[in-house]
């Protein structure tokens, strides 16, 4: 319970104690305090959620009272902030947030600088309880309109800002998110378009000789780029045909770092046809290795291999400008769809979820609507 107390008069004074002469009027008498004078008047008491005494000061007894039907209704709804965190700004919280998650070299790099370059600028210095939801919308859509943002970037801005005011609502340095019920950014959908096998085999031959078996082995296996890169000579079973997927390879700014799969689905074993085994094992008699180095020396840097040898290739070959590495593993994806398997089998072939293999390659899958209208006219007619 949140009290209102006069701080410049004693409360219960003695019988003998003289009257305040600025404040006392003829129905009651006032006896001033050793704080008479001195700041504000009126103070708001009352004992936090941890039991601890807080104190607030206030001008004006109507704003004291104010802040004392807040304090209370708050505490009542468990949405109580103590005032010392009222005060901390946007970039004060978010810096705190961002040092304390568990991120790879990658990832927080790119949370350090979509903070730094999108947010901070506009809210770094803004108390993290004054952000309003209609504020942040405005400022997502101008990103996009205004700054020329592209929207699949702005997507995740937003979602770097949700993150942080999330964390923000469990520690309970503020009731509700503005971001809740914030207009997502809408990111135009582009259909995937694999590769042919023509194209492959071309994209192949442009390559210089010691990344030829990287391309048969990304179109015949579907792993990611810093899964291939990750690859090392134990992680191929030529007896089983099957590549096993444990770690990547990340960049880390400067260089490269290896690490753990995407996510826990990225661990795998991949089983591959007789072509890439025997494409891996030529590779390996040109470029000797052992058990546990890289089977593309390395590990490689992304960014250096897409710059000297990727993109000439691709140029070499004659595919579209900006066609990726991420390329061949649809086309591996568009390969299994084609024969017939389904979203399970090709989301544990690549290392995703179910959802997230359907977000990507739904319309690759065939159109059941003819099988669907068959098997119900069959069950009908079963008690005709």
């Amino acid at each position: 319970m949140a009290q209102v107390v006069d701080r410049w008069h004693i409360s219960r004074p003695d019988k003998d104690a003289r009257p305040c002469k600025e404040h006392s009027t003829k129905t009651k008498t006032l006896v001033p305090s050793a704080d008479h004078g001195k700041g504000m008047r009126w103070q708001v008491r009352y004992r936090d959620p941890n039991r601890k005494q807080v104190k607030e000061n206030f001008a004006t007894k109507p704003q004291a009272e104010s802040r004392a039907a807040e304090i209370a209704m708050d505490l009542d709804k468990g949405q109580y902030v103590h005032p010392s965190e009222l005060r901390i700004t946007f970039r004060e919280y978010a810096e705190q947030w961002r040092k304390a998650q568990p991120h790879r070299a990658t990832t927080a790099r790119d949370v350090e600088a979509v903070l730094r370059l999108y947010v901070y600028p506009t809210f770094g210095d803004r108390r993290l309880t004054s952000i309003r939801q209609s504020e942040l919308q405005a400022w997502l859509t101008g990103l996009v309109r205004v700054n020329g943002l592209a929207p699949r970037t702005a997507r995740k801005v937003q979602q770097k800002v949700s993150a942080v005011f999330n964390a923000a609502v469990r520690d309970r340095l503020t009731p509700v998110s503005p971001c809740a019920g914030l207009k997502a950014v809408e990111v135009p959908h582009a259909e995937v378009t694999p590769l042919t096998s023509a194209e492959v085999h071309k994209l192949a031959d442009a390559m210089p000789e010691r990344y030829r078996v990287l391309v048969i082995l990304a179109a015949g296996s579907g792993l990611r780029a810093g899964e291939l890169f990750g690859l090392q000579v134990k992680h191929i079973d030529f007896l089983r045909r099957t590549v096993k997927v444990e770690q990547q390879v990340q960049r880390a700014y400067p260089g490269v770092v290896v690490c753990p799969p995407k996510t826990k689905h990225s661990y795998r074993t991949v089983p591959v046809p007789q072509r890439v085994i025997d494409a891996l094992a030529a590779h390996l008699k040109a470029y000797p290795a052992e058990q546990d180095d890289f089977v593309f020396a390395g590990p490689v840097n992304a960014d250096h291999f897409a710059d000297t040898v990727w993109r000439p290739a691709v140029k070499a070959a004659g595919l579209p400008k900006g066609t990726r590495l991420h390329a061949l593993r649809h086309t591996y994806a568009s390969v299994l769809i084609k024969h017939g398997k389904g979203p399970k089998t090709v989301a544990a072939r690549l290392g995703d979820t179910v959802a997230v293999a359907m977000a990507i390659y739904a319309h690759l899958f065939p159109d059941e609507d003819e099988d669907t209208r068959e098997a119900v006219e069959e069950f009908l007619h079963e008690a005709a």
